[in-house]
């Protein structure tokens, strides 16, 4: 282990990596600049270690910014550190882990730090959709680097001393860092939809370790694959009552019950994260009402419909997913979209990159209807009409426009209660039925919810050699 490493940022790094498997490259590199007094100043790896190493025995390249060197400022050799860094992932296809402690530009190398800056971005969006991209913020990151988080895949915060910003707190208008902190890891995790979690330092690098082996190494592999040990046929005997609390419904059909959500904090409305089905990383998005904490209080509950910031993170998610030819599970349970005066002014373009991201996606596809099923929020919800392989649905499921009782009422204004009754009896009967919605070959089979699990796993093993062509082009625009 070299002296760089006995560093805090060397210290992150060992305690990331598995044991006594990184090596550092680049230690000597040190910054050329030589006005205002730099070559005065000591600069041991230029405020950034470099290296690689292995996590649970996969290949990961990492960065970790030393604040003991001048603050952690990016200049130019700093940035040809990291991105030399970035050459050599996207050669051998292994993710990018990056650990933020750092003041921003380094004002001694002004234009050479902008550049700096600038040649950190283009390696980022080249190996976008290549390798995947993690960032852990331990310090400051703000100014132009705040956008390193943005380019990449996931982000964690230290929920105390990590700071993500753009502009400080004290520079918004109307605003003191003791009237809003918008820098802190709460703000940014429940705001923005850029944080996946926060907490303290040793469990951001636990997530961090734990994200990794879900993860692909590349867009490429197809090999990441971890042994079952749990029953494929298990019946999921409570699932039923986690209709609410789809992470808990995730939960109960992952393999060993575990589900790694991300963006908790963000646009609650939905629930996204990993799972694994017969050993392999499936991508999960889930339509939440409700959610419990550990010791199974609930802490936050809404009325059951998509608002626009969950459209928006599980449009996200799902390409993140194929991107990497990760599977897509869904699990629908939604009665139409949030009502308010805010959700309204992002509301159709983030459902329409909901829509599109669904639609866009080669990867196998599978969706469960679990409870509500109702209007454009559901066709949105990966629904058949939108490229979904497979459709289940529970017995109990409801599969319509709206519900029963409010369409009885608009078609039949002016009469009585009970002629409205019989009216929405026979509405739900013939349009919001679960059996009528499978007659028209809208759900392709109608399950008990005991055997989600087992369905769900047939369905992605007989998906494994899907391929699907689309017209050619260069991307979409949405």
């Amino acid at each position: 282990m070299s002296n760089a490493t006995q560093s805090l940022a060397g210290t992150r790094i060992t305690s990331l990596l598995d044991a006594n498997s990184f090596v550092e490259i680049g230690q000597s590199v040190t910054a050329r600049n030589t006005d205002f007094n730099m070559t005065e100043k000591k600069a041991p790896s230029d405020g950034v270690i470099t290296g690689y190493g292995v996590i649970d025995g996969n290949l990961v390249y990492v960065y970790s910014q030393d604040v003991s060197v001048l603050n952690g400022t990016v200049g130019e050799m700093h940035a040809k550190k990291i991105t030399r860094l970035y050459d050599m992932a996207m050669k051998t296809g292994a993710p990018v882990i990056g650990l933020i402690d750092c003041a921003g530009l380094r004002l001694q190398e002004a234009t050479d730090a902008l550049e700096a800056f600038g040649e950190i971005y283009m390696k980022q969006t080249l190996a976008s959709g290549l390798i995947p991209q993690i960032t852990g913020i331990f310090g400051t990151c703000g100014g132009g680097m705040a956008l390193v988080p943005a380019l990449t895949d996931f982000t964690f915060v230290e929920e105390k001393k990590g700071k993500l910003f753009v502009n400080t707190p004290n520079a918004l208008e109307g605003n003191h860092v003791s009237k809003c902190d918008t820098s802190s890891a709460r703000f940014q995790s429940e705001e923005t939809g850029l944080v996946d979690g926060i907490g303290t330092e040793d469990e951001i690098l636990g997530k961090i370790r734990e994200l990794v082996t879900y993860l692909p190494s590349n867009c490429e592999d197809t090999d990441s694959y971890m042994e079952c040990t749990d029953d494929l046929n298990r019946v999921c005997e409570d699932i039923e009552n986690c209709t609410g609390d789809t992470a808990i419904a995730l939960s109960r059909i992952a393999d060993n019950g575990q589900f790694f959500e991300v963006k908790a904090d963000y646009g609650k409305s939905v629930a996204v994260g990993f799972i694994r089905l017969n050993g392999a990383t499936v991508g999960a998005v889930a339509n939440r009402s409700e959610s419990y904490d550990a010791e199974g209080k609930k802490v936050w509950e809404s009325d059951g419909t998509l608002s626009a910031r969950g459209a928006r993170k599980a449009a996200e998610f799902v390409k993140f997913c194929d991107a990497f030819e990760i599977p897509v599970l869904t699990l629908t349970n939604v009665n139409g979209f949030k009502a308010t005066v805010c959700g309204e002014k992002m509301m159709a373009k983030s459902v329409g990159t909901l829509v599109h991201a669904f639609a866009d996606a080669t990867v196998p596809k599978v969706n469960v209807v679990i409870g509500k099923a109702f209007g454009t929020a559901y066709t949105a919800m990966n629904s058949k009409a939108i490229g979904a392989d497979m459709v289940y649905a529970w017995e109990n499921a409801e599969i319509g426009m709206m519900d029963a009782d409010l369409a009885a009422k608009i078609m039949y204004a002016g009469d009585d209660a009970a002629a409205l009754t019989e009216k929405a009896a026979e509405y739900r009967e013939l349009q919001n039925s679960v059996s009528s919605a499978a007659a028209r070959g809208y759900v392709d089979t109608i399950i008990s919810p005991a055997d989600t699990r087992k369905y769900v796993i047939g369905a992605f093993e007989m998906l494994f050699t899907k391929r699907e062509e689309r017209p050619s082009k260069k991307h979409g625009t949405v």
